[in-house]
């Protein structure tokens, strides 16, 4: 009902333009989708003097049903990658294949991969330490295997239909599978994603099996938790100040990221036994790992 009456409330001053950002996002399914027909219902009968609505929204099936035209935008940093004219006409059918094509068109573009701009040099150079990480668990990285390994996908499986599946938006899905990638577990391409072989290994073993695996690829392939072992192993028993690591990421990031980097690693690190971090002490440790 807020959001209701904060609808209407942006209305009733007769505006030329409507910017929402994320309106629908905090809402269940069928209030969702009662408000963005009574918004488009307004629109297209000209009942609003508006000549322009803007949206922001990670939901891709709502940018397809609602504009007439998407920007799709890439992260850090943010520039416009992909600009779709959607001409099919309202009101908007979800099963028209047409909308489909579309909607499996924007995941495309948006998992497609594009060069990367080299990585900031610094206090690790060549370590790759300016790296955002998400903040990912471990128990979802393992369900997503799981349901990608499942008889459904047999390895292999449409973004869309996942996301439909798991019920995930895109910005929920998206760091889920990038982190994947990263850990070489599953390769994200062409708005698919495909379990590698040591993603298939991980859902096969058992609970220590799972560990090792994934101790093994955390510190191949993620930079940072590289660092903070190698620290631990040649810095003796006094451990590794959990401030310092963190004031040395905020020389390539901000200190919400450099705060989110650390704690995806703290708890990536902790599940793989790879070291230990005591939250009243603030320090990294070997102690009770492999």
């Amino acid at each position: 009902m807020r959001q209701r009456v904060g609808l209407a409330r942006a209305l009733v001053v007769d505006p030329d333009i409507l910017l929402m950002d994320e309106p629908f996002s905090a809402l269940d399914v069928l209030t969702a989708e009662t408000l963005r027909t009574d918004l488009l219902d307004l629109w297209f009968e000209g009942r609003t003097p508006l000549k322009s609505i803007l949206i922001v929204t990670h939901n891709i099936e709502e940018a397809v049903l609602m504009c007439d035209r998407i920007l799709v935008f890439s992260s850090n940093p943010g520039r416009v990658v992909a600009e779709i004219t959607v001409d099919l006409p309202q009101p908007r059918d979800r099963l028209d294949p047409a909308f489909r094509a579309l909607v499996e068109d924007i995941y495309r573009r948006m998992t497609t991969r594009t060069p990367k701009a080299p990585v900031q040099e610094g206090l690790f150079a060549g370590m790759g330490m300016a790296m955002v990480l998400p903040r990912v668990s471990t128990n979802i990285l393992a369900g997503l295997m799981e349901a990608l390994a499942g008889t459904a996908y047999a390895g292999k499986a449409a973004l869309p239909a996942l996301a439909a599946e798991l019920q995930y938006e895109a910005d929920e899905l998206f760091p889920i599978a990038e982190v994947l990638q990263l850990l070489r577990f599953a390769e994200l391409e062409g708005g698919d994603l495909l379990l590698l072989l040591a993603g298939q290994a991980f859902v096969e073993a058992d609970v220590d099996g799972r560990k090792y695996l994934f101790r093994q690829q955390l510190l191949t392939h993620v930079p940072l938790a590289t660092h903070v072992r190698h620290a631990l192993e040649t810095g003796g028993e006094a451990g590794l100040s959990a401030r310092r690591v963190r004031d040395q990421l905020q020389t390539h990031m901000s200190e919400t990221f450099a705060q989110q980097t650390l704690r995806s690693v703290v708890q990536w690190g902790r599940y793989a036994e790879a070291f230990d971090y005591d939250e009243k002490a603030d320090r990294f440790s070997l102690e009770d790992v492999v």
